[in-house]
């Protein structure tokens, strides 16, 4: 393979290949801090201190009015059935998460032997007698071995011809580049920070399952046994991460969730009562019982505490969704990208025979 091939090869493999840690633009890291990073509670206040200081200037401005007692006790009203609707809804959640904690005792036994299986696979793969408790030491663990077995495929194929290595050297390349900024990460997190999460669920390990098993297929007859066997132990290390990712984000979303609605049931006593005691202030028939003067700052601060459990609704959700969004697929299927994308033509060869047709025997 020519130079400009391998250039086009290595700069096709870089545009759709791993791109964890290379968040440059401010607005992408704001993004992702409101998205996933950022502390639940603080951004929950921050909605509501929005929120708060949204009703002040409106209010200087003219453009709503604080004085209106039929328009507020309406308000008022519909602000306790939302809340209440609120917090059926948050329990309903909780009741979701529990459903999923019982368990007879066979399916319970089946669950640990899954785990123990899946424990040992891992240690084998990371050539250590145990694998650590902690899930994110588990996660750093096979992060340094999938670095060791790109490394040691980079090398397995250096007397190769150069159709093979500017395929895989680049390849090996971007695998090293992301497990070490993952690493370097999941050093300094410790498990119950979502900065580990954020960071697993980064990793671009669906792609490079994908072109690593694209090449094994590709060059299964010309790769030798030393690469092989290197390139089977990488594919099996990025299916272990795979994995182990996926049980650490359901371990977290469901501690997350569960706290949500610890949180949710606890701000929602306060935010009824606030909503009623906004019903009380107009309940006079000759206007409100505050002056004028501070009427604006105590109605928008009521409003601030009554839609305090939307805000922390708002909070949750975000870094919920945002995590299932990307973690949507499992294994080397990719639906976030167009059908042409990939440095792989892999179209159907007409000339191959044809396989044989399925038995309709039952």
């Amino acid at each position: 393979m020519g130079s400009s091939d391998t250039g086009e090869s290595e700069e096709t493999l870089e545009s759709y290949g791993a791109d964890i840690g290379k968040r440059t633009r401010s607005w992408t890291r704001f993004r992702e801090w409101v998205l996933v990073e950022a502390d639940r509670l603080f951004v929950a206040a921050c909605l509501s201190l929005a929120v708060f200081v949204l009703f002040l200037v409106l209010g200087e401005f003219g453009i709503v009015g604080f004085v209106n007692d039929d328009s507020i006790t309406r308000l008022a009203g519909g602000m306790i059935a939302g809340t209440f609707s609120l917090v059926t809804l948050v329990v309903s959640i909780n009741q979701l998460i529990l459903s999923r904690e019982f368990a007879a005792a066979g399916e319970s036994e089946n669950q640990l032997e899954g785990v123990l299986e899946f424990r040992e696979d891992a240690a084998d793969v990371a050539d250590v007698p145990a694998i650590p408790a902690s899930p994110t030491r588990l996660l750093e663990l096979l992060v340094v071995a999938i670095h060791d077995r790109a490394d040691d495929l980079s090398t397995a194929v250096d007397d190769h011809d150069d159709e093979i290595t500017s395929e895989v050297h680049p390849y090996t390349s971007r695998v090293k580049e992301s497990t070490n900024r993952l690493e370097d990460t999941l050093e300094h997190t410790k498990f119950g920070t979502f900065r580990a999460v954020s960071a697993a669920i980064g990793y671009d390990d669906a792609w490079q399952l994908y072109v690593g098993r694209h090449l094994r297929g590709r060059y299964r007859d010309e790769l030798s046994p030393e690469a092989e066997e290197a390139l089977d132990e990488l594919l099996d290390s990025l299916e272990l991460f795979n994995v182990a990712r996926e049980h650490l984000k359901t371990t977290y979303l469901q501690r997350e969730l569960t706290r949500f609605s610890q949180l949710t049931l606890v701000c929602g006593v306060p935010a009824i009562i606030s909503a009623m005691l906004l019903g009380f202030v107009y309940a006079e028939l000759t206007g409100p019982a505050i002056s004028a003067q501070y009427l604006p700052f105590v109605v928008s601060g009521l409003v601030t505490v009554v839609i305090s459990p939307l805000a922390l609704l708002t909070a949750y959700i975000l870094r919920t969704a945002t995590v299932t969004r990307r973690t949507a697929s499992v294994g080397p299927m990719l639906p976030q990208k167009d059908p042409d994308e990939g440095p792989f033509d892999v179209s159907y060869d007409e000339e191959s025979p044809s396989p044989p047709a399925p038995s309709r025997s039952d």
